[in-house]
């Protein structure tokens, strides 16, 4: 009897922690979590779950690492004769997720490909997981600058959401198509996959999915020329994450409207929001992209009131993220930054050697 006691309370808090992931709230779904060792566990389904609800909110809560860690675990239970290939498929969807955070592309894209080959495997109706392992794919050939993969992928995964009628999974799936149709410099096509994935957020209630939309949305406005559009979007998306209380959405907007301080002349504004939102994604390896992106705003924003020897620093620090985030596309881009400097200081022979490395680095073909 006590031990049938436990176990109804140790499945209730993993329920309650299932329903906050539902809701987006990461934080209160650790903190149910924080009540069960799905070590001492005795009914392996209930662990299982309790190990993959813990691993998603730490890997939202900025601790890839850690969900790795208990990922590991759970993928030794799924050995078991009780599980299938679907439940496999769940730990290496997840696992897929957090190598992408530590920046390990290749591992990343290995795991989500096994775990589509699992629910393909596994007979089982499973298309939401499916669809959701597309998703972070493309993000995987996004790094790998592989926009035809990542079109794909992307495809694939919104026939798949749609036909489910899952908003929630099509509005990411949307929102990566944004994403990488800005990469091709096709803006409006971005900004209307952008709205789409807006108005999608919106009706489904996820506050937070509208903040991240608001953000990418200004900054395609930025690039299409609607300047005063762009601030309000920012502005709308960095008064979302106050009232969420959301540090590294704070960070984003605080980042992408110093890129438009920047490049309207308002410099000293440009350094102060760049620098806040460095100091709110310090340690965050899980963004290393807008940390590297922060830092050449802070760069450009010193070198061109003359400042060179902090400018230096500043982008030394972002080519570092660069490297670590394993993206050819943004090193050529802080080595382009780097060469501009150069040129201002008189050093063309440098900045040539920077321009043409960047031209290499971007190169397809070599022979």
């Amino acid at each position: 009897m006590p031990e049938l006691e436990v176990y109804s309370v140790e499945a209730g808090l993993v329920v309650e922690a299932e329903h906050a992931l539902e809701r987006h709230d990461f934080e209160e779904a650790a903190a149910f979590l924080s009540g069960v060792n799905p070590s001492t566990v005795t009914q392996p389904r209930l662990a299982l779950r309790a190990l993959l609800t813990a691993s998603w909110a730490k890997l939202q809560l900025g601790e890839p690492a850690g969900a790795a860690s208990l990922l590991e675990r759970a993928r030794a239970i799924t050995e078991g004769p009780e599980f299938d290939d679907l439940d496999r498929a769940a730990v290496l969807f997840q696992l897929g997720c957090c190598r992408l955070n530590l920046s390990e592309v290749a591992n990343a894209t290995s795991l989500l490909t096994l775990a589509l080959e699992l629910c393909d495997r596994s007979g089982r109706p499973c298309d939401r997981l499916r669809a959701r392992a597309l998703d972070w794919r493309s993000r995987c050939y996004q790094r790998r600058r592989d926009w035809v993969a990542a079109h794909a992928d992307i495809e694939r995964g919104l026939e798949l959401a749609d036909a489910l009628g899952d908003e929630h999974v099509s509005a990411g799936l949307y929102f990566q198509a944004s994403i990488v149709a800005e990469r091709e410099g096709q803006w409006l096509m971005a900004r209307c996959y952008g709205e789409e994935a807006l108005e999608l957020h919106e009706r489904s209630g996820d506050r937070l999915g509208v903040h991240k939309l608001l953000n990418n949305l200004g900054g395609i406005e930025f690039l299409l020329g609607s300047h005063e559009r762009a601030a309000e979007r920012l502005k709308e998306s960095f008064r979302l994450a106050l009232e969420l209380g959301s540090d590294v959405g704070a960070a984003y907007a605080m980042s992408s409207l110093a890129q438009v301080q920047l490049c309207t002349g308002a410099l000293d504004e440009a350094e102060r929001h760049a620098t806040r939102a460095l100091e709110l994604l310090d340690g965050r390896v899980d963004h290393l992209a807008e940390i590297g992106n922060a830092r050449l705003v802070l760069a450009r924003s010193l070198f061109e009131r003359d400042r060179y020897a902090d400018a230096v620093g500043a982008l030394d620090a972002a080519d570092a993220a660069f490297e670590q985030l394993g993206s050819a596309s943004h090193r050529a881009t802080g080595w382009v930054a780097r060469a501009e400097l150069e040129t201002r200081r008189g050093d063309e022979s440098a900045a040539l050697a920077l321009y043409r490395r960047a031209v290499d680095a971007l190169q397809d073909v070599h022979f």
